[in-house]
């Protein structure tokens, strides 16, 4: 039978810049092998590990696509977690080096395979392109980060129109509900890091669908900005790992302290508040409902415009990522044509040899 997938960003395009959490692929210390790509753009890193997944999936096993915020056509990594085998792309701005190396990590430089003379012939636009590039995202983070502050005034309105005190006995309720009969281990629970969703030069991506595809209870959060949903869903996942289990909390693209999605495989149960909950949920908790209406609506006519200038800034800030792609575009069509992809295959299929070896 055919592997199930799972897709995520580990990197976002977010108010302090790019942000990484390409850590919590893969627990180092565990990993039977972790395979690092390196070489320039268009070399064939993603075209590689999308290949190398779908051929584990035929082979029936379940595999992570961890998706490029800034090409969500494009893979930064996959991961096998039946082997305990990940293949990374070390490079820019996520540049990954060997931790533990020949003993855990390995290193495939792709750059072997390019035609050096033709690219040194193509010096000037190469220096041009990727000099440019870095421009692109910075005036795109400048208007990420504006884009939070106005979040953040939204924030601190609600925050003061939010009964906290209720909250707080919600959590209690709901941390007895979903760990009734859960014994303590003699251990601290995992937390894995990761982005739901991203922000990328078509817009906004989530695959949030197939996070929680095999899960049995889905809680769905809902709740405007600042009805507590992070502090909800935080306080969950903390007493989740001091009672042994394992966590994986997936963010927000904007402001990655914020959290989309926990889930507690273990229990088969999560939190969300994306859609992709809302249609398959066992719960709905409406945060809605801790507001004083009466506070809200001092500050309503304000929340509505920060609404508006939120949605101008982002549209803007979406605009350079596209103008970042476009760029990005131009730096592969230099090295496309100057790639030996004939050998590239052959890397490809001697990568899969080397994750056969670990089959059981």
């Amino acid at each position: 039978m055919k592997g199930k997938e799972r897709r995520m960003f580990p990197g976002g395009n977010t108010s302090k810049g790019f942000f990484s959490y390409f850590d919590y692929i893969i627990d180092r210390k565990e990993a039977n092998k972790i395979i690092i790509l390196k070489g320039g753009p268009g070399t064939g890193k993603s075209s590689m590990m999308r290949k190398i997944g779908l051929y584990m999936q035929e082979r029936g096993y379940d595999v992570e696509y961890h998706h490029c915020a800034s090409d969500r056509e494009s893979i930064d990594s996959i991961m096998i977690p039946k082997l305990k085998i990940a293949i990374l792309d070390g490079t820019a701005p996520h540049v990954t080096d060997p931790k533990y190396p020949g003993a855990i990590d390995m290193i495939i430089n792709l750059g072997e395979h390019w035609n050096s003379k033709g690219l040194e012939g193509n010096r000037e636009e190469i220096i041009k392109v990727i000099d440019r590039n870095s421009k692109y995202y910075k005036s795109a983070y400048k208007y990420f980060g504006a884009a939070r502050l106005i979040q953040e005034d939204t924030i601190w309105k609600m925050e003061e129109a939010l009964d906290f005190g209720k909250l707080n006995v919600l959590a209690y309720d709901l941390i007895n509900e979903i760990f009734i009969g859960a014994s303590v281990a003699y251990k601290i629970g995992k937390e894995r890091h990761l982005f739901g969703s991203a922000y990328t030069p078509t817009g906004w991506a989530e695959h949030t669908d197939t996070l929680l595809r095999d899960i049995e209870k889905t809680y769905y959060i809902k709740g405007e900005l600042g009805t507590g949903k992070t502090t909800l869903m935080k306080k969950i996942y903390l007493e989740a790992i001091q009672r042994g289990f394992d966590v994986e909390v997936f963010h927000t693209p904007l402001i990655p302290e914020k959290i989309e999605t926990i889930i507690i495989k273990d229990l088969g149960v999560a939190l969300s508040i994306m859609e992709a909950a809302k249609s398959k949920s066992f719960k709905v908790i409406d945060l809605d409902e801790y507001v004083n209406k009466e506070i809200y609506n001092n500050y309503k006519d304000s929340i509505i415009d920060n609404k508006k200038v939120y949605e101008s800034l982002i549209s803007i800030a979406i605009e350079k990522l596209a103008g970042a792609k476009k760029n990005h575009d131009l730096m592969e069509a230099q090295y496309i044509p100057n790639m030996n992809y004939d050998e590239i295959n052959k890397v490809r299929d001697r990568v899969i040899e080397i994750i056969l070896e670990y089959e059981s």
